[in-house]
């Protein structure tokens, strides 16, 4: 029995650094389903032997600790967690089990089925109809409060479309998966660590000390619930009061049906599993709840869950395959990052041959070598990943993986900053930089130089007709026909689009110069402070860090890339062919003063890009998501959910030939 006993304190120890891990530092060390083995272990051991139990087992706790970073707040109605369920066997035992209960009351039950959303779980509080507050879950009955940053989050309404004396609502801030690709995307060419997957991601985006970071993640939300109210009638069901918090201006669950029997419940549970990968954001997996208010009272809670509704948990997808090889891409800013080459697999929708290993860290705490058999699966449902190595498939003459001494790409010398976990090719001349850097220049967001693709560069580097961005300004006719597969046609609308890019304005000129953590929009709030490109070189530190959403390590990087003399050089060059490194939306008049904008769709004679400069010319202001003060949606074809969201919100909805005409 000692042994027992023991085991079970291992266990909770476990289960307990490892709920820390993921929820205080939002950096988990083991995968959900691991997790949960855990948990289901050890509430299986507390239900054998019952003598063991403890009150402060971590299978009676919600959630995480609060953290003393932020003020605490006690949540009127505590945010509890769910049981789970991880077979149809299960579910259907939870169903009978239910329907059983309930016969006694002459009451037949039916249960919504929703969406699991994988993101961070919050309240709101709104007084006459005004946002005041918002919280973590935290542990269930006390939050942290993190009011300033889920102001910045995409669809948590500041003003609700009905002055209701008090009402409290359950949302699940999460993190897009095309956003969180590209989030951990540009930290991995920083040379940071990268987010695990999209919840973790959201988390650590939402509990910023600094809401301009959180703004700058592009989190959103789904409310799925209302915990507390006052001022309007009581509902009866779940889905009547979903349906109510829509006319509110909430974005709610994106699917709720409701069901009456098993057989159309486990369907819809199996088919949400089915269809995940195609999902914009991530699940983990669904939702069973009994739809009846008052059923649901009739049927209780336990202290750290109700009884009411369960969640279904679903396996990660993950196959094995057999790693080939481990090669290293040098990025623009020269971090070296390796990458698996794998036999090819299918993988949630698609053929999988190539898997992230971020940096030499990961690689040697995973202890995975050329030619192991591995697990992948995909971080988000959309970042091949390797979750482990099968060592029972490992062969004696495997090597311990070590990063190459040399720039694989250049010969040149790598150096491992303080603090960091990439290593970097310190060779201003690398090819592969200098190639990383243009592409990155060319590119739709920056200059936008049609038929200037990634072949075209590696082409013109290797043929020594370019060595930096500016030097594009400088090709000759001659020089772009020596380029396999390009004729007469094609040299004339390469060159005509290397010079209609020189217009293209000053934001986009310093989002293409490649500065360190400065994206599309560090590059349209730094033209605007400062108007020139050489107002912005002379910009002291303290300048820089007044600048919008500019915090001091993006304000550094920005000094030190100015205070580069081959960067000072590319773009004197820049500057000498003729490339306009001024501020161009100067206002030519005052039509749309004060008046906010939100396009969407695709415009049917303009590019999106060119309205929001006209906008911003006649005194406008353009932003990238509807709320309640937009003062008009610009339209076109294909106008997708800010549609729909501009509709809820009343926003009134405009046509190109309506915007014309305004001006």
């Amino acid at each position: 029995m000692e042994d027992v006993k023991q085991k079970i304190e291992n266990l909770r120890q476990q289960i307990e650094y490892h709920r820390n891990r993921y929820y205080m530092e939002d950096n988990p060390e083991i995968t959900d389903d691991a997790f949960d083995s855990l948990m289901e272990e050890l509430k299986s051991l507390e239900k054998l032997y019952p003598m063991y139990k403890s009150e402060s087992s971590p299978t009676n706790k919600v959630g995480g600790a609060v953290s003393e970073k932020f003020s605490k707040v006690s949540h009127a109605v505590a945010l509890k967690s769910l049981t789970d369920v991880f077979s149809p066997q299960e579910l259907e035992s939870y169903i009978t089990k239910v329907k059983q209960q309930l016969e006694h009351e002459n009451q037949t039950p039916l249960f919504a089925v929703e969406y699991k959303i994988d993101g961070l779980s919050v309240a709101l509080e709104y007084r006459d109809g005004v946002f005041v507050r918002g919280a973590t879950r935290g542990d269930g009955s006390t939050g942290e409060d993190i009011t300033e940053n889920l102001k910045v989050v995409n669809h948590v309404p500041l003003k609700l479309k009905k002055q209701i004396p008090y009402l409290c609502v359950r949302g699940e801030v999460y993190m897009p998966k095309q956003t969180f690709a590209a989030l951990n995307e540009q930290r991995e060419e920083n040379g940071e660590n990268t987010f695990a997957n999209p919840r973790n991601a959201a988390a650590g985006s939402l509990r910023q000390l600094d809401s301009n970071i959180t703004k700058s993640r592009g989190l959103d939300i789904f409310i799925f619930n209302i915990q507390d109210y006052d001022g309007i009638p009581p509902f009866e069901s779940h889905k009547q009061s979903l349906e109510f918090l829509s006319s509110l201006g909430f974005k709610v669950s994106p699917k709720y049906d409701v069901f009456s029997n098993y057989e159309d419940i486990i369907n819809e549970v199996l088919s949400f599993n089915e269809h995940r990968h195609k999902l914009a954001f991530d699940i983990d997996g669904a939702v069973i709840k009994v739809d009846s208010l008052y059923q649901r009272e009739v049927l209780g809670e336990l202290p750290s869950v109700p009884k009411w509704a369960v969640a279904y948990k679903y396996p990660p997808e993950e196959k094995q395959t057999r790693l080939l090889n481990i090669e290293i891409n040098v990025g623009r800013t020269g971090v070296l990052t390796p990458f698996a080459v794998l036999e090819p697999v299918k993988l949630a929708g698609s053929t999988v041959s190539r898997a992230t290993l971020h940096n030499e860290d990961f690689i040697l705490s995973k202890d995975i070598r050329k030619g192991d058999t591995v697990i992948v699966r995909k971080a988000g449902d959309i970042i091949p990943e390797i979750v482990k190595v099968d060592l029972t498939k490992r062969t004696t003459d495997t090597e311990v993986f070590k990063m190459p001494d040399k720039c694989p790409a250049c010969g040149g010398d790598i150096k491992r900053a303080e603090g960091e976990a990439a290593y970097r090719c310190i060779n201003d001349r690398c090819p592969e930089k200098v190639k990383r850097a243009i592409i990155n220049f060319v590119s739709r967001d920056a200059m936008d130089i049609d038929g200037c693709g990634e072949a075209q560069i590696n082409a013109m580097v290797d043929k020594g007709l370019i060595n930096d961005a500016a030097d594009l300004y400088y090709l000759t006719k001659q020089d772009i026909m020596s380029l396999d597969r390009m004729g007469e046609k094609s040299c004339e609308n390469l060159l005509n689009a290397i010079n209609d890019s020189k217009q293209r304005g000053l934001a986009r000129v310093i989002f293409g110069l490649g500065i360190r953590h400065i994206g599309k929009k560090g590059g349209q709030c730094l033209a605007s402070a400062f108007k020139t490109i050489d107002n912005l070189i002379g910009a002291s530190l303290e300048q820089l860090t007044n600048v919008e959403d500019m915090g001091e390590i993006t304000a550094l990087s920005v000094k030190s890339f100015f205070e580069d003399e081959n960067n000072l050089k590319v773009i004197n060059k820049l500057k000498a062919a003729g490339v306009v490194v001024e501020q161009q939306n100067v206002a030519v008049g005052s039509a749309l003063s004060g008046l906010t904008f939100v396009i969407t769709g695709t415009l049917p004679s303009m590019k999106r890009d060119e309205a929001a400069q006209l906008i911003e010319q006649n005194g406008g202001k353009v932003s990238g998501s509807v709320s309640s003060k937009t003062s008009y949606l610009l339209a076109g074809d294909d106008a997708g959910s800010k549609l729909k969201k501009a509709q809820d919100l009343n926003v009134k909805i405009i046509s190109l030939q309506e915007f014309l005409k305004m001006l």
